[in-house]
């Protein structure tokens, strides 16, 4: 009470909305979490719930593994050069947040799928995209790309142009001023990328469900329980998929607050 007494009306009411915006948010997930809880043990010890979470984070995993190494290259080049058609490239960098998800998982059947030149050609060398493990992480990396590439892109502006000039001036090559300099100092930044993108690969629905609705990830697990036993049979791995949510928000908080000490 003695800090309202110190503010301002003003500062009062944004308080107010604030506390509105997170009731807004809260109540929900707190609903949910309560009425989920009857079934929560049996969905933890649930081997078709337990496999889903898994493929989600495995898949999530590798598709953010697949944008770091085509992400941050880009992002660099894009924040320390200018070329020809650089606004192009950086307005249709976000294409994938302004789509329906869904319209991204038909985008991707278009050229992804076996009657297709570029699906019936991975096809010949054994990789199939639609239900299978590859659709899943290729659909997680095209709706969280923007998150990796505009992440490392803050993190790389971040850093001074000056030490790399130093470093060139010293005798260095370019490789070995990013290497040595550049990338250590812009790590926390690209760690929160990395992050992001993954956490935005794990919820991924729409894009995923067309492409590959088997083998079924959470979001399509929890998507096919409600669809197939309405909602008493959705809460459970719902109250499930929120305090795992939970959980990793906490370990994220605690990784980006760590500071990182550079091997260099």
């Amino acid at each position: 009470m003695s800090w309202i007494k110190r503010q301002s009306l003003f500062h009062i009411l944004l308080f107010v909305l604030g506390i509105c915006l997170v009731l807004f948010l809260m109540v929900p997930i707190l609903g949910t979490l309560a009425d989920s809880a009857p079934g929560l043990l049996g969905a933890f010890t649930s081997y078709t719930t337990l496999n889903a979470i898994f493929l989600s984070f495995y898949c999530a995993f590798l598709a953010t593994v697949f944008l770091f190494f085509l992400g941050i290259p880009f992002a660099y080049l894009f924040v320390r050069k200018d070329f020809p058609g650089k606004k192009v490239l950086d307005s249709l960098l976000d294409i994938p947040l302004l789509i329906p998800h869904n319209a991204a998982g038909i985008a991707l059947l278009t050229i992804l799928g076996t009657s297709y030149p570029i699906g019936a050609a991975f096809s010949v060398i054994g990789i199939r995209f639609v239900d299978t493990v590859w659709g899943i992480i290729i659909a997680m990396a095209f709706v969280s790309a923007p998150f990796m590439v505009r992440g490392a892109q803050e993190a790389f502006i971040s850093v001074s142009p000056e030490m790399e000039k130093a470093g060139r001036s010293l005798g260095a090559t370019r490789y070995k001023v990013f290497s040595n300099v550049t990338f250590p100092l812009a790590s926390r930044g690209i760690l929160t990328g990395c992050l992001l993108a993954w956490a935005r690969s794990v919820s991924e629905f729409g894009a995923v469900v067309l492409i590959a609705y088997y083998p079924k990830t959470a979001p399509v697990l929890l998507y096919d329980a409600f669809v197939t036993g309405g909602l008493n049979a959705a809460l459970p791995i719902e109250g499930v998929l929120i305090i795992l949510s939970i959980v990793l928000l906490v370990i994220f908080r605690l990784f980006v607050s760590k500071p990182i000490k550079s091997m260099y």
